[in-house]
């Protein structure tokens, strides 16, 4: 029987040929449209897992049919355009093609599922709903109709402002839960950093010395903790120096604090904490989470510091401790759920934030009594914004750019 006339969802066994050389035995999958991936009649072609072979299967197809290689992306943007799946779920695909922990997969496992996408045309449809009644309100104009009251209107307006503000209050854990948190490891020379570094790798990553100043570049490792990437970077230690490879490590380590979600701020029972240096750490990143993290209590503190907690890299004394307090601020103290619509894309927190401004601008048209064409305006506005988000309104530049960060064959 040819594949041509398979029925759908059916899988045949046969050989790959090559001037009557067999290439590979293969299983052809059959996916009649529209009950395929994208939604078009398909084949996909399982062979043994040989890059050689795969090769030329590929080759054969392309030299001997009308078959092409796919452009980056170019099956799931055939299964958006296709009505398959929506954009934010288009997008879910590419994240999980990515996710490097267990959370962010799941994270992009529910968009694709199509939390986020639900809670977007719910949110739609209360906004239509609330345009039909003014649109309808301008046909009578001449009447002078009011088809519902001035002050009901800002309510319902008020409530749907309140819940894109919960989803664009869920973007900061929506970040980390798709692309991590960045940790810098920042502290004056020898007080314990590149221990503490090796001591969460579980690893001799960086070279530990007495020595002041023995790291002199900035190291980059990452570590899951409980689903949650943390990108560490071990800091050279912030100080003065004539050394010109050490000032550079400086500057690295500088740049690595602005970057950061969260400052480990290492000081030791000898030293404590710099003022100046923790001055210079707000000045670089106002707004980052810094953790003060007293080293090297088993040589006994000789006075009291004011630190967030006490460990001792050596003997792993506090370490315990330390790590809870990583989790909750890399989980924000569990504020979100698995079950929750949480944003987790730049682009769908722009389109909210738009959104956002519309509807500010709507409530601000009502309480100034404003006709209802500057409102039907400014709903309608919104509704696009919200739109974008699952690719209902979107320009073909924003598709294009979307598409094209996919590796080819998605």
């Amino acid at each position: 029987m040819k594949i041509t006339e398979a029925k759908s969802h059916t899988v045949h066994y046969g050989n790959i040929l090559e001037n009557d050389e067999i290439i590979d035995d293969v299983l052809i999958s059959v996916f009649r449209a529209p009950n395929s991936y994208t939604a078009e009649d398909s084949i996909e072609i399982n062979s043994h897992g040989s890059p050689l072979i795969v090769q030329k299967i590929i080759s054969l197809l392309i030299n001997n049919t009308d078959v092409r290689l796919a452009e980056p992306g170019e099956f799931t943007k055939r299964a958006f355009l296709n009505n398959k799946i929506d954009l934010s779920q288009a997008e879910a695909i590419a994240d999980i093609i990515n996710s490097r922990t267990s959370v962010s997969l799941r994270g992009a496992r529910n968009q694709l599922d199509g939390l986020l996408s639900s809670k977007v045309h719910l949110l739609r449809k209360k906004l239509v709903d609330l345009s039909s009644f003014i649109e309808l309100e301008l046909d009578f104009a001449e009447e002078d109709i009011e088809f519902v009251r001035r002050i009901d209107l800002t309510e319902r307006i008020d409530e749907i402002l309140v819940e894109i503000a919960n989803l664009l209050d869920s973007y900061s854990f929506g970040k980390v839960v798709r692309d991590g948190i960045n940790v810098a490891i920042v502290g004056e020379p020898n007080v314990g950093k590149s221990s503490l570094l090796n001591h969460l790798l579980r690893e001799s990553r960086a070279i530990v010395s007495e020595i002041p100043g023995t790291t002199r570049d900035t190291i980059r490792e990452e570590i899951s903790i409980e689903g949650i990437l943390l990108k560490l970077y071990d800091t050279a230690g912030i100080r003065l120096s004539n050394d010109e490879i050490e000032k550079e490590g400086v500057k690295r380590s500088r740049e690595a604090v602005q970057n950061a979600d969260l400052i480990l701020f290492v000081g030791d029972v000898n030293v404590g904490f710099s003022d100046s240096l923790s001055t210079e750490l707000r000045e670089l990143n106002p707004s980052v989470k810094i953790f003060k993290i007293l080293n090297k209590t088993d040589l006994g503190a000789k006075e009291k510091f004011l630190e967030d907690f006490k460990i001792s890299v050596k003997t792993g004394n506090g370490m315990n401790q330390f790590i809870e307090g990583l989790k909750k601020a890399a989980f924000q103290d569990g504020a979100y759920t698995e079950k929750d619509a949480i944003v987790t894309n730049v682009r769908h927190f722009n389109c909210l934030i738009k959104a956002k401004e519309n509807l500010m601008r709507a409530v601000e048209t009502l309480s100034k009594n404003m006709s209802g064409e500057f409102l039907a305006s400014d709903l309608r506005a919104a509704e696009i914004a919200l739109a974008e988000i699952i690719g209902e309104v979107t320009p073909e530049e924003i598709l294009n750019n979307i598409f094209s960060k996919f590796c080819i064959g998605k």
